[in-house]
């Protein structure tokens, strides 16, 4: 619960980030989460550097209209860019939507995996996740899509963390007792 209730999306991160090892054994772990049929559909595409600025170059140029820089200074914002890649799989036992909700429960698992050792993480789509010269820098192929990035790096440690307060989520809940009226009943 607390770590549900502290992680933060932090815009502002610095080294270090995860190794590339460190954010293997990490995803070891997110992989963990529900995925009916362990298909995986999914794959990162880390950026580090330069290599940063080169995409957010590729982003400014599609959109020259934008104030200039702009993208480039979103992905340099942390020290790692991980881009995720929905890459659904052929099965007749798993759809397509249910792929895609595995990949955002692993998202999410690892993002809590971040926050656990200490990084801090933002997962931001903007244009880069409907971005074509985006998908061609990275290599999509047409049967993936890019879904955006996670930026990960080292929150300041000065910056205040409330914990999010728990809210009444009670009115969401209903109880279905058959054979009776069809009125909803709350917890």
């Amino acid at each position: 619960m607390t770590a549900i209730l502290t992680r933060r999306s932090e815009h502002f991160l610095t080294d270090p980030a995860p190794s590339d090892d460190e954010l293997t054994y990490l995803l070891r772990g997110a992989a963990a989460a529900p995925d009916h049929g362990m298909l995986k559909p999914w794959r990162w595409i880390l950026l580090r550097g330069a290599d940063r600025a080169v995409l957010g170059t590729c982003l400014t140029d599609e959109h020259p209209g934008q104030a200039a820089g702009r993208w480039v200074a979103d992905m340099l914002r942390a020290p790692l860019l991980a881009a995720l890649v929905f890459a659904p799989q052929p099965n007749g036992k798993v759809p397509e939507w249910e792929q895609l909700a595995a990949t955002s429960a692993m998202t999410h698992s690892l993002m809590l995996l971040l926050h656990a050792r200490g990084y801090g993480s933002v997962w931001h789509t903007d244009r880069l996740a409907e971005s074509t010269a985006a998908r061609a820098l990275l290599r999509i192929s047409p049967t993936e899509r890019l879904l955006g990035g996670l930026s990960m790096g080292t929150p300041d440690p000065d910056t205040k963390r409330p914990r999010w307060p728990l809210e009444d989520v009670s009115h969401r809940i209903s109880v279905f007792r058959a054979g009776e009226p069809a009125s909803v009943k709350h917890v």
